[in-house]
C-alpha cells in the first residue's frame, strides 16, 4: 500500500477562457473541479496505475468531506483528520489563445499544536500498514519547517521508505530527517548545496552531495531536458521524446507517483526513473490535473531514453 501525506489538501478548480484579460469579465467556456493539493496529485495517478493506495493528511469542513468523496471514484482510501474550518480552493486559468496558465493557490486554514498531536497519533498508525509513504507539498499556517522532519522521523522508525517532495524551508530542514527519495528542482538544490549548478556536472556534483549526506535518491528536474537521479546504483538521466503538452500542472505529483510505485515494485533505479518520467509525460497529455491514461503511459516508456552518466 502506498501512503500519501496531503497535509494542505484542497479543491482544484480548473476554468478553461478563450483569451484570459486582466481587470475584465472573463466568461469561462469549461469548469473542472477534482480534489487537490500535491499530496492527492500523486494519489490519483498511483491508482490509476492500479496501487493500493491510502489518502491522509487534513480536511475540513463541507469542502473537505467533497474531497474525501471526490476521491472514491479512484479507489483511493481516505484517512484524513478533519478540523472545523474549511477546506481551500486552489483556481487555475487556462488561456486557450495563448496556451498560458494563470493560478491562484488559498493558503487554506490555520492548524493549532493539538490539531498536529491528534494527527500525527492517527499517522502513526497508517504508517504500520504502508509499504512506502510519500509526503508532498506546502503545510497550512499553525505549522512550521518541523513538521515534516518530524513526520519522516516516524516513517524511519517504523523502517519503511519515504518520499518527500516540498521546498523552502520545508525541504531543508526535511532533509535533516534524511527521507528516502527527494526531487528538488535546480533552484531547490541551489538552496540544499550552495552551489551554482550552472551546468550538468555542476548539478550532479550537488546532488552526490545530497546523497552522501543521508538521502538515498536523489531525483532533479531539469524542466523541458528532463530529469536525472543519483543513487546507489549509480547517476542516470532521462530524454523524454516531445509530446503534445495540455496541462502540465501535477506532472511534478505524477512523478513521484511513479518513484513511489517504482519503489514499492523494487524496480533498479534506471527503470524507476523511466516509469516516473512516462507517467509525467503521460499526465502532461491530458487537461485534468493528476490524471494520465495507461495506453500513453505504455506508449512512451520504450521511448524515453535512460543515459548512465
Amino acid at each position: 500500500m502506498i501512503l500519501t501525506v496531503t497535509l494542505n489538501a484542497a479543491i482544484d478548480k480548473r476554468y478553461v477562457v478563450e483569451e484570459y484579460q486582466v481587470g475584465q469579465v472573463n466568461r469561462v467556456k469549461e469548469c473542472y473541479y477534482v480534489p487537490g493539493g500535491k499530496g492527492l496529485n500523486v494519489s490519483k495517478p498511483a491508482s490509476i496505475y492500479g496501487a493500493e493506495v491510502v489518502a491522509t493528511g487534513f480536511v475540513g469542513g463541507h469542502a473537505g468531506n467533497y474531497i474525501e468523496d471526490s476521491l472514491k471514484p479512484f479507489g483511493i482510501k481516505s484517512e484524513f483528520y478533519h478540523v472545523e474550518a474549511e477546506s481551500r480552493s486552489c483556481i487555475n486559468i487556462w488561456d486557450e489563445v495563448n496556451h498560458v496558465q494563470t493560478e491562484f493557490l488559498e493558503p487554506g486554514f490555520t492548524l493549532t499544536k493539538r490539531d498536529f498531536e491528534g494527527f500525527e497519533q492517527k499517522f502513526r498508525t497508517l504508517v504500520t500498514d504502508a509499504k512506502i509513504v510519500a509526503m508532498s507539498g506546502s503545510v497550512p499556517k499553525g505549522l512550521d519547517g518541523t513538521a515534516y522532519q518530524c513526520l519522516v522521523k516516524i516513517v524511519k522508525e517504523a523502517g519503511k521508505p519515504v518520499i518527500l517532495d516540498t521546498s523552502g524551508k520545508l525541504l531543508e530542514m526535511g532533509i535533516q530527517a534524511a527521507p528516502t527519495l527527494i526531487k528538488p528542482n535546480i533552484d531547490e538544490i541551489r538552496m540544499l548545496t550552495g552551489k551554482t549548478c550552472d551546468d550538468i556536472n555542476d548539478i550532479i556534483e550537488a546532488a552526490k552531495e545530497i546523497h552522501r549526506n543521508g538521502v538515498e535518491i536523489v531525483a532533479v528536474s531539469l524542466g523541458a531536458d528532463g530529469s536525472l537521479v543519483v543513487g546507489e546504483e549509480g547517476t542516470f538521466r532521462a530524454e523524454v521524446p516531445k509530446i503534445d503538452a495540455v496541462n502540465t500542472v501535477g506532472c511534478g505529483d505524477a512523478m513521484i507517483a511513479g518513484f513511489a510505485i517504482g519503489i514499492e515494485e523494487g524496480l533498479s533505479l534506471p527503470e524507476m526513473l523511466r516509469k516516473a518520467s512516462a507517467v509525467s509525460a503521460a499526465a502532461a497529455m491530458r487537461e485534468e490535473t493528476g490524471f494520465f491514461c495507461m495506453e500513453d503511459m505504455e506508449k512512451l516508456l520504450p521511448e524515453i531514453k535512460i543515459t548512465r552518466m
